[in-house]
């Protein structure tokens, strides 16, 4: 799972990236800091079943604290975006071909309007623009990979009677469309089955669409503190217009939350309305950290780091965490871990897709599941819902 941190330069975009991931970076205000793609690990954060059931997990692709679960993302800070970036302006190639695996993406946009649509500081810009940029440029990006040699492509599809949908996905491949992405795009637009029928019109709403569909997108509105109430108020009434989930975000005092968790001064979990000072500090230390709290924190509830990643994850991707268990009575795999393991799945799952995400074998060789928290046999029609245990049963090979 990778989501993409992308967004024009000077938006705080790298800040964004290093407070989710605590990967040091080049932060500085001017464009283009980012150059190459920085990489790293953050976390969706769930609360854990063991909450609820009162046991003490040993997780092993998770991590886990006071009662959450701790699931591991990749993370991918690419270069800064300007317009016409599809046509090679700025960095514009080698930020596209960054992004081009990213499930989500995760839109860093300056909520004040002083940076301009070249990432300079400007008096006002104004950032639903931005929203609109970024959705064109990756719109031109698929539309330019797909428009070359569309006619003979289509002829070809045409002629040998090949499956439309399985036809795109292969062409696109290279940027992480499947088949059902481009299955859902054809049919929420109601194209014609024959591709050679497709105006330039078509071809482009279609592209639009698949976008939407394989490349979704979250809005971090960044420096919220330094925003009006007016300022986001518009830009999340703008961004919900287009379909977007928008997020009030500060992400320079999330990263200076984290940091100061990590060094041992405060206790902050990510997420958190609050923290608690463990340790004596400067007092110009105790005061940045009291205007964190009063502007951000009071203000928004959160700095919004955090939730930006848990509804890309869980609203925007629609995935659920599934703990798949071989004792449903302890809840324990083969060795006595107790629920060491977590699957995020889409929702709609069933056992037997989790079977298959354990092992190829176990989803072949499928029988039925027991839901650990009922203690009940389901099929494998059953839709498995957030934070299910479920327990496999399978033929023997």
């Amino acid at each position: 799972m990778e989501i993409g941190v992308v967004g024009k330069p000077n938006v705080g975009k790298s800040t964004f990236f290093s407070a989710a991931t605590l990967v040091d970076v080049q932060i500085a205000n001017y464009p283009f800091t980012t150059i190459d793609a920085n990489v790293g690990v953050t976390y969706a954060v769930a609360e854990h079943p063991c909450k609820e059931l009162g046991c003490n997990p040993n997780p092993q692709n998770y991590e886990y604290k006071d009662g959450l679960a701790l699931l591991p993302l990749k993370m991918i800070d690419v270069a800064g975006l300007v317009p016409g970036a599809h046509e090679g302006r700025g960095l514009g190639n080698k930020f596209l071909d960054d992004l081009r695996m990213a499930s989500a993406l995760i839109h860093v946009v300056d909520a004040t309007g002083k940076t301009d649509a070249e990432g300079r500081p400007t008096d006002y810009h104004d950032p639903v623009e931005d929203i609109e940029f970024l959705e064109r440029e990756i719109d031109y990006w698929i539309y330019s990979i797909l428009r070359k040699n569309w006619e003979k492509f289509a002829k070809r599809i045409k002629l040998q009677h090949l499956k439309l949908a399985q036809a795109i996905a292969d062409q696109l491949t290279g940027i992480g469309v499947s088949e059902e992405d481009a299955f859902e795009a054809i049919h929420r637009l109601g194209l014609d089955s024959d591709p050679t029928k497709w105006s330039d019109k078509d071809l482009l709403a279609f592209v639009r669409e698949l976008r939407k569909v394989n490349k979704p997108i979250i809005i971090a509105a960044n420096k919220a503190d330094a925003a009006s109430d007016e300022q986001l108020e518009r830009l999340k009434r703008e961004g919900e217009k287009r379909g977007y989930i928008v997020v009030p975000t500060s992400a320079a005092a999330e990263l200076t939350l984290r940091k100061a968790a990590k060094a041992g001064f405060i206790d902050y979990v990510p997420g958190s309305s609050d923290f608690k000072i463990l340790k004596p500090m400067s007092t110009k230390q105790e005061k940045a950290l009291q205007l964190i709290k009063e502007r951000v924190l009071d203000r928004f509830g959160s700095t919004g780091v955090q939730e930006v990643i848990n509804r890309a994850i869980f609203e925007l991707l629609q995935l659920i965490p599934v703990y798949p268990v071989e004792d449903e009575h302890k809840l324990t795999d083969q060795f006595g871990n107790v629920l060491p393991h977590v699957h995020l799945l889409p929702k709609g799952s069933t056992p037997r897709d989790l079977a298959y995400k354990v092992h190829t074998d176990l989803g072949k060789t499928f029988i039925y599941a027991v839901n650990a928290k009922t203690h009940r046999r389901v099929g494998e029609d059953y839709e498995l819902q957030f934070n299910d245990i479920i327990k496999i049963v399978a033929t023997a090979r």
